[in-house]
Parts: C-alpha cells; structure tokens; sequence
C-alpha cells in the first residue's frame, strides 16, 4: 500500500484534490474524500462540480441511496461505499484505517505539520507501507521530497 503526504503551502488544496481526483479516475480507479467537518464536505461537493469551467468530476455525498455508483464520494468515515480502493483524507488527519487501501493520499498545512509527522514516523516501521513525501515549490508544482 503507497501513502502520499501531500504538504500544501502554495496550492490550496481547492487546486491539488480535483488534479488527483482526475488522475484517478482516468485510470479506472475510484476515490473516497475523507473530511470530518460537515461544513468542509459540503465545500467539497460544491467544488467538485464547479472547479472547472470545462468540466466536473462526478461524485456524490456519503449516504445517499447511489452511494455504490458514485466514483467519488466524500464521507465523514473511510467507510468506502463505492467500492473504492484511493482514499484522500482532507481534514489534515491521518487514521489508520487508510492503510486499508490500495493508496492513501494525505492532505496537510502548517496547521497540521506536527501531525503529519507523526503519521509519517508511525508508518516507517510498517514493511507493507511505501511512504512519499510531495512538497510543492515556489511555481506551486509537485516535488517528491521523500
């Protein structure tokens, strides 16, 4: 199993979501987005339909009656209703229960560096986790750091 930790300090994560969102569902996959807060998943919903003005990303709120359908879907829980094996957890906090994926991608800022580094040193131990570290640089683009 991969876990990216993806370090937010030129995009916002509004930017970085839907470039991943898309990237796997160009490959066949499905994604569940994991954020705790109501408020941030109904930001979410809104944003997934409206980031681009030449396109959406199809997706639904946990707890709907088509929740197995949605190839994203954003839940409170990594509970993945739709069958996905890509889990994005937004909130900035890790929980285990992502290494029950296939790849696990780890959204932080400054307000929860502390947090991800004590994700990353949790999983150093575990021989069946890759660990990558992304940091963007100045022009805002993806570096792997680690």
């Amino acid at each position: 199993m991969q876990v990216d930790f993806y370090h937010l300090t030129q995009v916002p994560l509004e930017r970085a979501l839907p470039q991943i969102a898309e990237k796997i569902l160009a490959s066949g996959g499905r994604l569940v987005i994991v954020a705790d807060d109501a408020a941030q998943r109904a930001r979410l919903d809104q944003l997934l339909w409206s980031y681009s003005p030449e396109s959406f990303l199809p997706h639904g709120q946990a707890g709907g009656e088509d929740d197995s359908d949605q190839p994203v879907l954003i839940a409170a829980t990594t509970d993945a209703a739709n069958g996905a094996r890509n889990v994005a957890l937004v909130d900035g906090i890790w929980r285990d229960e992502a290494l029950g994926f296939d790849r696990a991608f780890h959204f932080f800022d400054e307000t929860r560096i502390a947090d991800a580094r004590a994700a990353w040193k949790g999983l150093a131990d575990r021989d069946s986790v890759t660990r990558n570290y992304w940091k963007q640089n100045d022009a805002g683009r993806w570096e792997k750091a680690a």
